[in-house]
């Protein structure tokens, strides 16, 4: 199941950004959006993007790890950093210049700041078991919608360039999460 899901979102990130290859400009939909929130406080914005910044996703990311290597939970621990590291590094190199897409003076698609926050997120909810998997999964979706609204109210990305990512980062994620090695260890109780 995991890896259906996986691959649907793949497909629906190459397919946006197959539409938004080598944009420059907003499209009606990402212009209606930035309007949107173009005219919330400044400061608010930054905190709402804070959570994307390298530092606090370092941090949840080394928690994390510190949390499942304590437990002896070695492969929870492996997935907990390669998860992210993966998929921000595919995203970097590779997604990005491929579609090329541009904002201001930087590729924009998909959103790094989103994959980077994203992936760990759902590390964490792959991790997480029963009613705790739900209130993870919940907190993460609404965690992302205000990053995102931040990073398009402050003029980083265009909200497609979020969607991306936040696909991107997903399937990733599920992708990994699926490896034997992963599945099994997994039995174990939660971190």
């Amino acid at each position: 199941m995991r890896l259906a899901v996986a691959a649907a979102l793949l497909a629906g990130t190459l397919a946006l950004g197959v539409v938004f290859a080598g944009q420059r400009t907003a499209s009606g939909f990402d212009a209606a959006a930035a309007g949107v929130v173009e005219n919330w406080p400044a400061l608010l914005l930054r905190v709402l993007v804070l959570p994307t910044e390298p530092p606090v996703v370092l941090a949840a990311m080394t928690l994390t790890a510190l949390v499942c290597a304590l437990r002896r939970r070695w492969a929870a621990a492996a997935f907990v950093l390669a998860a992210p590291a993966l998929a921000v590094a595919v995203n970097t190199w590779l997604l990005k210049p491929a579609f090329g897409r541009v904002y201001d003076d930087h590729l924009a698609y998909p959103s790094g700041h989103t994959v980077s926050l994203v992936s760990v997120l759902t590390v964490l909810a792959v991790l997480a078991r029963g009613a705790t998997r739900a209130a993870v999964a919940a907190t993460g979706a609404a965690l992302t919608v205000l990053a995102g609204a931040g990073m398009v109210g402050l003029g980083y990305h265009y909200l497609t360039d979020v969607a991306g990512g936040a696909a991107f980062a997903t399937a990733t994620a599920l992708a990994l999460s699926a490896a034997p090695t992963v599945r099994r260890r997994r039995r174990g109780p939660a971190p």
